[in-house]
């Protein structure tokens, strides 16, 4: 049981490490082009910027979902790599379909799967809404200084 909750433990902080540094990369990616993303037509760039943010939450939510199933896969938990790479995205995206079962042995990692994609899924929402606002205002403010 402690090693299923210290190697889950670590999997989460290593996940939570890459959402860490995927915001770091997006405020830095949203500064560089701020300039540009602050002038006119804005409703286009907003769109954009929507776009990659959505991209971007992908790339992060895969990469969590890659790390539990190598980690699985390493612990000699599932036979395939594709087996292991379903149990995880079922596991990370708490979807749970119940189709694929861990041993029972390693069954605390599972649950320790479903809640780390679920604190990912809150913080790729604050990512995806708190990039959003930041343009928006950006843009508001330059309107109203060309005014």
């Amino acid at each position: 049981m402690f090693v299923q909750i210290a190697l889950g433990t670590v999997l989460m902080l290593f996940s939570i490490m890459i959402a860490g540094i995927s915001f770091w990369l997006m405020e830095t990616w949203l500064m560089k082009y701020r300039p540009w993303l602050t002038r006119t037509p804005h409703r286009p760039k907003l769109i954009l910027v929507l776009c990659i943010a959505a991209v971007w939450i992908m790339a992060q939510m895969t990469a969590g979902v890659w790390a539990w199933a190598l980690a699985m896969m390493a612990l000699g938990v599932f036979d395939t790599l594709e087996l292991s790479v379903y149990f995880s995205l079922v596991a990370f995206t708490t979807l749970g379909f119940g189709d694929v079962l861990l041993p029972t042995e390693w069954r605390l990692l599972g649950g320790m799967a479903a809640a780390n994609g679920l604190l990912n899924i809150g913080l790729v929402t604050a990512l995806l809404v708190e990039a959003l606002r930041q343009v928006r205002l950006q843009q508001l403010r330059m309107t109203e200084a060309d005014s």
